[in-house]
C-alpha cells in the first residue's frame, strides 16, 4: 500500500492506494481539519488506527517549502520531518513534496474530463507547463520536460511581490502595506486574500456592508462567503471584490506563463477555482492573463485549463510514491 497525503492549512487529506495494472486505486480516503491536530503524526495515528495493510511507500504534499526533507507549515504550527515519519512507519524513506509539486504530478494523471478549458491556445508538445493554485495560500510550480517525462519544479512564487496594474489595485497595495509590510501575491490571491480585498473596499472605498453579510462573514469562512455572495449577486461589495480577485489571479497566471515560457499550457488548480467557475469563464481572468503589452500575442497562445479534480495533489503524492517504489 502507498500512503499519500495532501497537507494544507485548512484540511489534511490522507489515502491508501494500491497499484493495479499500472493504475492507482484508492482503498481508504479521509479528510481531517488540520487546525484540530497538533501535528501530522497525530493525524496519521488516527488515520492508520486499526489498519493492517502493510505500507510500502509514503509521500506527502505539503503547503510549505520542503528543505532537507523537512517542512514547517506557514499556516499551521506543524514541523514535519520525513526521516522521523519514515522511522515511525518502518520505511527506508518518506518523500515530502511541496503541495504544488504534488499537484503537478497529479495533473499529469488526470483525464480530459477533469479539466475546464478557458483558452484552447496553440500548445507545443513537450513544452513547459505552469501550475498556479489559490486556496488557503497561493502556490506555483513549473513542469519541465525531461527524457523520461515531466519533472515538477517546486517554487515559493506566491510570496513574490504583488504587482498592481491599475489605479484601483495601486490603492489596494497602499492599503495593505501598513498592515503587512511586505505584500505578496498570496495576500491578494488566496482565500484570506479575497477577504483582504473585501476589507479594502469596505474600509478604504466605503462600499456598503449589509448587516446580514457581516453576520455571515462572522459565522463562516470569509473567502467562501464573499465568493458565494458575489456569484449570487447579492451584494455589490462582494461582486467588486471577486472582480478584483479574479483579475489579479489572471494577471499572475500570465506572469507565470512568461516566466516559465509555458507554451505547454497553464493549469489553474487549488480549492477556489472550481467553486468560482462562472466568474472564471466570464472573460476577466483571460483579459488579465493576456494583458502583457508587447507579449500579449505570445501569452494568448498559451492554453489555460482549470483543474476540476480537487484531489489532484493527493493523487500526485500517490503517483510520486509509486515512482519511488518502482525505482527501488
Amino acid at each position: 500500500m502507498i500512503l499519500a497525503g495532501d497537507i494544507g492549512g485548512t484540511k489534511t487529506n490522507l489515502a491508501l492506494y494500491s497499484v493495479e495494472n499500472d493504475k492507482l486505486v484508492p482503498s481508504v480516503k479521509k479528510s481531517f481539519p488540520s487546525k484540530d491536530y497538533p501535528s501530522l503524526e497525530s493525524v496519521l495515528r488516527e488515520f492508520l488506527a486499526g489498519s493492517t495493510a502493510p505500507i510500502t511507500a509514503a509521500c506527502f504534499g505539503i503547503a510549505a517549502p520542503v528543505i532537507a526533507n523537512t517542512a514547517k507549515t506557514p499556516n499551521l504550527s506543524w514541523f514535519i520531518d520525513g526521516h522521523e515519519i519514515a522511522r515511525r512507519l518502518n520505511l527506508n524513506s518518506v518523500a515530502l513534496l511541496n503541495d504544488l509539486e504534488a499537484a503537478g504530478y497529479g495533473a499529469l494523471t488526470l483525464d480530459a474530463g477533469e479539466f475546464l478549458t478557458l483558452n484552447a491556445g496553440n500548445p507545443e508538445p513537450q513544452a513547459n507547463i505552469g501550475l498556479i493554485a489559490a486556496g488557503t495560500g497561493l502556490g506555483q510550480a513549473v513542469l519541465c520536460w525531461a527524457a523520461s517525462g515531466y519533472r515538477v519544479l517546486a517554487s515559493e512564487a506566491g510570496h513574490a511581490d504583488y504587482a498592481p496594474r491599475t489605479p484601483l489595485e495601486m490603492e489596494l497595495l497602499s492599503h495593505l502595506i501598513p498592515r503587512f509590510g511586505h505584500v505578496s501575491y498570496e495576500r491578494v490571491v488566496s482565500g484570506p486574500g479575497l477577504f483582504n480585498i473585501y476589507s479594502f473596499l469596505r474600509d478604504a472605498k466605503h462600499l456598503a456592508e449589509p448587516e446580514w453579510l457581516k453576520e455571515r462573514l462572522a459565522s463562516g469562512d470569509p473567502g467562501a462567503v464573499i465568493s458565494q455572495t458575489a456569484l449570487a449577486k447579492e451584494a455589490e461589495i462582494c461582486v467588486q471584490a471577486l472582480d478584483l480577485f479574479v483579475a489579479a489571479y489572471g494577471a499572475e497566471a500570465g506572469n507565470l506563463a512568461l516566466r516559465a515560457k509555458a507554451l505547454g499550457g497553464i493549469y489553474v488548480g487549488g480549492g477556489i477555482a472550481p467553486k468560482i467557475l462562472p466568474k472564471l469563464v466570464d472573460g476577466d481572468f483571460l483579459r488579465a492573463f493576456t494583458d502583457k503589452g508587447r507579449y500579449s500575442e505570445f501569452v494568448s497562445r498559451v492554453p489555460v485549463h482549470v483543474i476540476l479534480n480537487e484531489e489532484a495533489a493527493l493523487r500526485g503524492a500517490a503517483s510520486f510514491g509509486a515512482m519511488q517504489l518502482q525505482s527501488t
